[in-house]
């Protein structure tokens, strides 16, 4: 199939050549000319046959609302738009409100992966009607690891984004975790190689998983974390799961926590948040801030 993509930062960049692996026409639009197919949005729209699908994949906000906007005076009813940022969900509904009044339908998607996506694959929630979904699967298909899991069409138009912000809020929690755990390792005198240590966790324990890799991955760059200030930020995803937790009254201890322990880091050089900021760095390509 034929897909327009907006945003080809470190995740669109690696989408738009994982889609066309899989055999796909992708057109992708970016504000870097360098990375870009086409020079404008009126352009890609016009290299597209219809019913389109215009995927955008461009920072919350603001700017994820603008783009929508200029697409729906530039797309035709039928075509589908879908939302594969960081958005909120109640944004999500709002956007499905708005193109539909054109006829154009809306999905939005929660994407994980990181920069490891391209190899891996990307792990996918979306929400939307089917028969919209149905338009974006082969891109869907595409995009998911290989094997029977990975995607999940979770349901009404602000599914796919509630999950993903759910699930990162729980791996805030389980980052937090790993690096409460790591730093009593490091306070005692008793246990002299706190590395080894995580590194022999990876088989035959329960807490074995993908984030302890990338802990022991990023502990073999810097064995202490001596490098980096113990400074994290948060997407704001950790803040709304929060304040869903809640709306619903739901306790979420632990997210909430973690959360509130980012919040510490600005304050001081936590050794925790070395951690943190190691994982990030590890699984998505986030900034890290070098020790001054």
């Amino acid at each position: 199939m034929e897909l327009g993509l907006i945003g080809l930062g470190k995740m669109g960049g690696n989408m738009r050549e994982r889609i066309r692996r899989a055999g796909h026409t992708v057109v992708g639009y970016d504000r870097n000319p360098d990375l870009a197919d086409v020079h404008s949005l009126e352009e890609l729209v016009g290299k597209l046959k219809g019913p389109r699908v215009v995927w955008v994949m461009v920072p919350a906000g603001e700017a994820t609302q603008s783009t929508i906007d200029e697409l729906a005076e530039l797309l035709s009813p039928g075509d589908v738009v879908v939302d594969g940022g960081n958005s909120r969900w109640t944004d999500d509904e709002k956007h499905a409100e708005e193109l539909g009044r054109k006829g154009i339908g809306f999905v939005d998607c929660g994407v994980s992966g990181g920069v490891w996506g391209l190899e891996n694959g990307y792990a996918l929630m979306y929400g939307g009607a089917a028969e919209d979904v149905a338009k974006v699967q082969p891109v869907f298909d595409a995009l998911k690891p290989e094997g029977e899991f990975g995607a999940v069409h979770a349901g009404k138009v602000g599914a796919g984004h509630f999950a993903k912000m759910v699930h990162n809020g729980i791996e805030y929690a389980m980052m937090q975790a790993f690096a409460e755990g790591w730093e009593l390792l490091e306070a005692v005198d008793s246990v002299t190689d706190v590395r080894e240590v995580f590194r022999s966790w990876q088989e035959g324990t329960v807490i074995r998983s993908w984030l302890l890799d990338l802990a022991v991955r990023a502990l073999d760059d810097d064995e202490h974390l001596e490098g980096l200030r113990g400074y994290a930020a948060d997407s704001g995803e950790g803040r709304w799961t929060v304040e869903a937790a809640i709306d619903n009254a739901v306790p979420l201890p632990a997210i909430t926590a973690s959360l509130f322990a980012r919040f510490a880091s600005r304050q001081d050089d936590s050794p925790q948040m070395k951690m943190i900021a190691a994982l990030r760095n590890q699984f998505g390509g986030h900034a890290v801030e070098a020790k001054k």
